[in-house]
């Protein structure tokens, strides 16, 4: 994975970590690189008249990877908004830059887990088979089987899986999509209907919501914000732990 320039972002960085079709399993070799991650704004441009940015972009000059930092606030807030985006980008296994605090909010995360978290996968879910159906594409095709498996594994262990060659349950022919979609970012899904095995998908997350023994709330006790708090005040916008 690449270095980022050092100009990239004038804050600290708490995490930066690899999303997108890398940690769902099924990069093309033309594939861009999605980097997400969490800064930290100094308090004096968070309490004061003049805010800093909640939200950062860059992309690289090649345009092949782009980098998308929330402020530690921001990001703490979607976390407990049944947000499955921002878990999985807290608890991608593929990190290129981490820190304590990173450490501290990964041990945090078990407790935000709810079983509402099935509704942020099944509105992904139905969003990509939308745009499949609008488009024909593989893409959307394969992230629409990757979010429903992802959620039926959430519901169910209450682990965070996101690699749809280890996810469990799929229909047998995903390994053939996986090799075709390596190809070409940009090709078009096997002519065959794919609507029953994601309605039975579909059907299975929605039993597994039900059934669940996830929390229906976050169950951080209010350490989360106590996280924020301390970090906020420490002044983490001159080193960070």
């Amino acid at each position: 994975m690449p270095d980022l320039p050092e100009d990239v972002c004038p804050y600290p960085r708490v995490f930066v970590t690899v999303s997108g079709a890398h940690l769902y399993g099924f990069p093309s070799v033309d594939s861009d690189l999605d980097l997400r991650g969490v800064h930290v704004l100094p308090a004096e441009e968070v309490v004061g008249l003049v805010h800093g940015p909640e939200t950062l972009t860059w992309m690289s000059e090649d345009r092949q990877t782009d980098l998308v930092t929330h402020d530690l606030l921001k990001f703490c807030v979607l976390l407990r908004k049944r947000n499955g985006y921002v878990l999985e980008q807290l608890l991608s296994p593929l990190v290129l830059e981490t820190t304590p605090v990173h450490e501290e909010l990964a041990a945090l995360a078990p407790g935000l887990i709810t079983r509402h978290h099935a509704h942020h996968y099944l509105g992904f879910a139905r969003t990509q088979w939308r745009l499949y159906g609008k488009t024909g594409e593989l893409k959307p095709l394969l992230y629409t089987f990757r979010v429903l498996l992802t959620g039926i594994h959430l519901m169910r262990t209450g682990e965070v899986l996101c690699d749809l060659n280890v996810l469990e349950g799929g229909p047998a022919y995903l390994p053939e999509l996986i090799a075709l979609k390596r190809a070409a970012e940009h090709v078009a899904a096997p002519d065959r209907d794919f609507a029953p095995d994601v309605e039975a998908l579909t059907a299975r997350l929605e039993e597994g919501r039900d059934s669940s023994s996830l929390p229906e709330h976050p169950e951080d006790g209010g350490a989360l914000h106590d996280l924020v708090v301390r970090i906020r005040l420490r002044g983490m916008a001159s080193r960070l732990p």
